[in-house]
């Protein structure tokens, strides 16, 4: 399998499974967190929902620098509904397939630097930086989202396997 094909049917996976997410998030309560150092609820939604984009900077640029003045675009957006958040996530999702279907599979093999000024923080192989810090990190952020549905008594999806608020397998 070609790792572009791998990789769009990967976003197809986790883009199903985030939207069932942020169709649930609580409208009103962006700045909730659980904890003083925790994210606030509306940005970690925001997160979630534009984190696919970021392939196209994995396969368009050679690196990223968090102190460039390109790196306040990364900043996640601000929204009242979650019609929007899903209306983000849709255009991540775009975004990122277009990027894939227009790279090759020698291009996802060159290197890809992360920066934050003068400090190179990872520098991987393009498909490495992409199945870590896009497909690995968008579950993780997303495991996190889930708690803080349940802490705001929303209800939990099924994600990789049954959710207390869908029913069990018996």
């Amino acid at each position: 399998m070609k790792l572009t094909d791998f990789f769009l049917a990967e976003l197809d996976r986790e883009a199903a499974t985030s939207r069932r997410t942020l169709e649930r998030v609580p409208e009103g309560h962006n700045g909730w967190k659980p904890h003083p150092t925790s994210m606030e609820l509306g940005y970690l939604a925001s997160l979630v929902a534009t984190m696919p984009s970021w392939i196209v900077s994995m396969v368009t640029q050679d690196e990223f620098d968090m102190k460039s003045p390109e790196a306040a675009k990364f900043k996640p957006m601000e929204w009242r509904t979650r019609a929007e958040l899903v209306a983000a996530l849709d255009q991540a999702v775009s975004d990122a397939r277009a990027a894939l279907q227009s790279t090759t599979e020698e291009h996802l093999l060159t290197p890809w630097k992360f920066v934050v000024g003068d400090h190179v923080v990872s520098e991987n192989p393009r498909h490495s930086m992409i199945a870590d810090a896009v497909f690995s990190h968008l579950s993780h952020h997303r495991g996190q989202l889930t708690v803080y549905l349940r802490l705001n008594n929303a209800s939990v999806p099924a994600i990789y396997g049954p959710s207390a608020d869908e029913g069990h397998f018996d």
